[in-house]
């Protein structure tokens, strides 16, 4: 009997706007699909929080015995500025700023992006398909949508016609917004575009004469939009209705929106069972912007060469403190919140490796069995990872309890507890068991603070070139004092 026939699972559907009885489509079977990044720049922590919550979902529903195909795409081509339909490709810019070829812009941010999430200890998906590689299958989703009256074509663009498609289908139906009120809040065309009405999105897009990524189509020489490339990429490995479709809260409205309805009007029948969205990443309370400097992106914080933060912190860390917060809350990222995760992660693998010193007793004090079914109560609840990381610390209690003699198990128990302790916590969170001595980082810290303490005796005793000096040199080596009211800190840079 597979884990998944006795363990039921819910899940938020953000279509329903409530939590649902997981059913999929085919018994022992989940199809995936989650949208990929979009390759003209370095990946975010923005976009790694989302992937990393998806991976999660990814390792439990294999933990509970399903054949997942997991498919998460590549964007790398027709993803326009400001996620619009006018505007110059994002990879089509950032290769002409620094005169390189579009597709090493390509190579470049899906050599970093996989570099990050392999850092990270992600799972590789089942497949990874790219915009690029399914122009066909792009082309022949457009002839069908034209076929069945949803869109049109001027001029060498091909539309979607919104109003037509809401005539007997519901567009907004997942982000819950009425055409009516689009219409309203919409500025009028200005009489340059080719579209009906504004709230039409482009299907293909003729290429102007300096647009250097192109295809040739029935209409003209172009390319596709951003929109349709996962709908084309996700039904053909998925097929025409699949279990659950994940990215970011930011993608809801227009992105997914506009793929329900492409696939309605293809293929006439609604694409996903479950829509699932994970929320926003914060940095010390705001977005993050490049616009205003509020960012850091994975190796910066990974490393400790940045201003926000007085460290670096492992990768298990960052997947611990993400696991902290469920995926549809906004997560603020701050040095405190970090330095929390850090202390109670360590506590968890200490805990951990006490296991396997401990001896079996007589009898057990810790009802196991009960125990190890709430945390599968945790993840089945919408995958509620904060919960699940409290009963692990329950668990970590009652091992330091029998470490100090103070408890005890009987042999069978504490084998379900070692198994139970290792399933959720390295192949469902996804962890590492490091020490801190493996980080490095509490050697540093250790080295810096006694540095601190003699610049501090050289002060008072007024050798201001000695204390001068032992700043300077920290500097040159990266290492910034910073001197406040409740004493000395330091950050790396």
């Amino acid at each position: 009997m597979h884990l998944y026939e006795e363990q039921k699972i819910q899940i938020y559907n953000t279509l329903s706007g409530k939590k649902e009885v997981f059913k999929p489509i085919q018994d022992g079977y989940v199809g995936m699909y989650v949208c990929g990044p979009t390759v003209y720049s370095n990946v975010h922590l923005g976009n790694v929080r989302t992937f990393m919550s998806f991976d999660m979902v990814f390792r439990y529903l294999k933990h509970l015995g399903y054949k997942v195909r997991y498919v998460r795409n590549i964007t790398d081509a027709g993803h326009l500025e400001n996620d619009a339909d006018v505007g110059e490709d994002k990879i089509t810019k950032k290769a002409r700023l620094e005169q390189i070829e579009p597709m090493e812009v390509v190579q470049r941010y899906t050599v970093d992006f996989h570099n990050i999430l392999k850092t990270l200890n992600f799972l590789p998906p089942s497949i990874e398909p790219t915009a690029t590689g399914h122009i066909i299958e792009q082309i022949e989703l457009i002839k069908m949508i034209i076929d069945n009256g949803f869109a049109y074509e001027v001029n060498g663009s091909v539309y979607f016609d919104v109003h037509k498609f809401n005539e007997n289908h519901d567009y907004g139906i997942l982000s819950k917004r009425n055409l009516e009120d689009l219409i309203h809040n919409t500025r009028a065309l200005d009489g340059q575009s080719d579209k009906k009405n504004p709230q039409d999105f482009a299907l293909w897009k003729r290429a102007e004469p300096q647009h250097i990524m192109r295809w040739p189509s029935p209409w003209s020489d172009g390319f596709p939009g951003w929109h349709l490339e996962c709908t084309a990429m996700s039904t053909k490995y998925l097929g025409d209705n699949f279990d659950i479709h994940g990215g970011g809260m930011d993608l809801k409205f227009p992105h997914h929106e506009c793929e329900i309805a492409q696939s309605e009007a293809a293929k006439e029948q609604s694409p996903v069972n479950y829509w699932m969205h994970a929320n926003m990443l914060h940095l010390n309370g705001q977005r993050m912007s490049k616009s205003t400097g509020n960012v850091v992106n994975p190796n910066e914080l990974l490393s400790g060469e940045n201003t926000f933060f007085s460290k670096a912190f492992a990768p298990s860390v960052i997947r611990f403190f993400n696991a902290q917060s469920s995926y549809r809350s906004v997560l603020d990222l701050t040095d405190d919140g970090l330095l929390a995760s850090e202390k109670g992660f360590f506590r968890l693998m200490d805990a951990i490796n006490v296991l396997d010193e401990l001896k079996a007793g007589d009898s057990s004090a810790f009802d196991v069995s009960e125990w190890r079914q709430k945390c599968y109560d945790a993840m089945n609840d919408d995958f509620n990872s904060p919960i699940l990381i409290a009963h692990l610390f329950e668990a970590a209690k009652q091992i330091n309890q029998i470490k100090d003699g103070n408890a005890s198990l009987a042999p069978k128990d504490l084998e379900l507890l070692k198994k139970t302790m290792n399933d959720f916590t390295f192949d469902v969170l996804g962890l590492v068991n490091v020490s801190k001595a493996d980080t490095g980082t509490d050697k540093l810290a250790g080295a810096v603070e006694l540095l601190i303490e003699l610049r501090q005796q050289a002060r008072a005793n007024k050798d201001f070139a000695l204390s001068d000096k032992i700043r300077d040199d920290l500097a040159a080596k990266g290492i910034q004092l910073n001197d406040g009211k409740d004493g000395t800190t330091f950050t790396t840079n």
